[in-house]
């Protein structure tokens, strides 16, 4: 690969490991809304930077050029973490077996790293059996590891009732003034890595001035700060770029360290301020 390895490359391979054993890159790319024409160009680019997992869904309508970028990497299958997720009108038990291969098919690879439930959707009343589904494909070793996406503690509650292992993952929005904590801390406390999407609250949360305060005091970008008090946290994170600097600027965020008062100070924002849909209600099939 031609680009040098930029600052925070090595941690950003760092691996956060999975009740399973399967090791997730710690800071990853998220393509949500990236226009399926610029897909393999922002992917291409991310991972030649030094980026080794990549975040999509059927419902971002872009699989395919996340998996020609795969390709034209000249990557081995096995240096890249790779994601996708149920899109809401794939639900229920078969349904989801064959979205699974679908996905799969449009990604050009034999099997995902991880594969998620996108949402409950719980209005259509399907994602338990989404869920034993994501079960069988695990349990046949056609996945390498299965979880959730934007899942309320009520909707684990019915999963945990059915039986068999928790998902590896909960995937939701999570920055400084969205926090759930209460659901961090029930994931948390049975087993499930937590993913944040949105870990900037869409570019919001960038201009608080406690965030541009600590900025100013490293000599690093807001975004910098905010993905750096995630890594601090634990979070595994998929911030979301189609520029080329922007990409190297958040990766090197793994190689900053901030003061336990930063985090802090961070961690105070907490606002309550969702910016997406809402898991108790949110129903639509695509949301590209």
């Amino acid at each position: 690969m031609s680009a040098p390895e930029p600052p925070g490359a090595q941690r950003q391979l760092h691996a956060v490991r999975l009740t399973d054993g399967v090791a997730v890159p710690q800071l990853g790319l998220g393509v949500f809304q990236v226009p399926p024409g610029d897909a393999q160009r922002v992917v291409e680019d991310a991972l030649e930077i030094g980026y080794r997992h990549v975040d999509t869904a059927a419902a971002y309508v872009n699989e395919s050029g996340v998996g020609a970028a795969l390709r034209a990497s000249g990557l081995a299958r096995e240096e890249v973490f790779v994601t996708s997720k149920l899109r809401n009108g794939d639900q229920g038990h078969d349904q989801a077996l064959r979205a699974y291969d679908d996905s799969c098919a449009r990604l050009g690879v034999e099997a995902l790293d991880l594969y998620l439930v996108h949402w409950p959707n719980p209005a259509a009343g399907r994602y338990a059996d989404s869920w034993r589904a994501l079960q069988r494909l695990h349990a046949q070793g056609r996945v390498r590891a299965v979880g959730v996406s934007n899942f309320l503690v009520e909707h684990l509650d019915t999963l945990a009732a059915l039986g068999g292992p928790a998902p590896a993952v909960n995937q939701v929005e999570l920055h400084p003034t969205f926090q759930q904590r209460d659901l961090v801390r029930t994931c948390r406390e049975r087993g499930m890595v937590v993913q944040a999407y949105s870990p900037l609250g869409q570019g919001a949360d960038l201009a608080d001035p406690a965030v541009t305060a600590i900025a100013r005091a490293h000599g690093a970008t807001p975004a910098q700060v905010v993905l750096a008090w995630h890594l601090h946290l634990g979070h595994v994170v998929i911030p979301k770029s189609s520029r080329r600097e922007r990409l190297r600027e958040n990766l090197a965020a793994g190689a900053l360290a901030l003061t336990d008062a930063e985090v802090a100070a961070v961690s105070a924002l907490e606002r309550g301020h969702r910016t997406g849909g809402d898991p108790a209600t949110f129903s639509l099939s695509q949301i590209r």
